[in-house]
């Protein structure tokens, strides 16, 4: 079976998850990544990188409609390891959350969750409100995986690109695909006290 997954990315700021995602999908050859880019993610880009939307779209193997709801990937018989939203806005995370699949990111997130597939949700919000935490609630009772990208420190970051990356690799690592990312205690790293 082809290793296919599911990436998609929304308006939440930090569109820069999905992008380095993409990339990284990309220099996996046992992959095949299937992209949703929303409009919303359209503008962030154009908004918080240099990157063009063709070079966002050329970077998945396959791109999806956003308003395609009857894509390949709305359907429980194409097989993949699962989906990664990154980032995912609050909007999404209460499509997600109530099964309100107007549109092809919920509705694949929710084919996830009926097949008992991994679904990861990059929420980009902060501070919380109760709502926030009842809906990040109600989507991990249905199944999500709510991964904020919260940056690690341990492998002693010194670029911005090196907090992405860790974040995303280590999102990336609950599917089973390993980017190479410094993990705790390798090297010898971080010294014992």
């Amino acid at each position: 079976m082809t290793r296919r997954l599911i990436v998609a990315l929304t308006g939440a700021s930090g569109v820069i998850y999905g992008v380095r995602a993409l990339e990284l999908l990309r220099s996996a050859s046992d992959i095949e990544s299937h992209a949703i880019i929303s409009p919303s993610a359209l503008r962030t880009l154009v908004a918080e990188t240099d990157h063009s939307p063709e070079y966002v779209r050329d970077l998945a193997h396959t791109v999806h409609s956003f308003r395609d709801i009857g894509a390949a990937i709305a359907s429980g018989s194409f097989r993949t390891l699962g989906m990664l939203v990154a980032p995912c806005s609050v909007k999404t995370l209460s499509g997600i959350a109530t099964g309100y699949g107007d549109e092809l990111v919920v509705r694949a997130a929710d084919v996830c969750l009926k097949e008992r597939r991994r679904l990861v949700l990059l929420f980009r919000e902060t501070p919380l409100h109760a709502g926030h935490i009842e809906i990040m609630a109600q989507a991990t009772r249905n199944g999500a995986i709510v991964m904020p990208p919260v940056p690690a420190f341990y492998h002693r970051p010194a670029t911005i690109d090196d907090l992405v990356t860790q974040s995303v690799g280590r999102a990336l690592d609950l599917f089973g695909i390993d980017t190479g990312i410094r993990r705790w205690k390798d090297d010898g790293n971080p010294p014992a006290v």
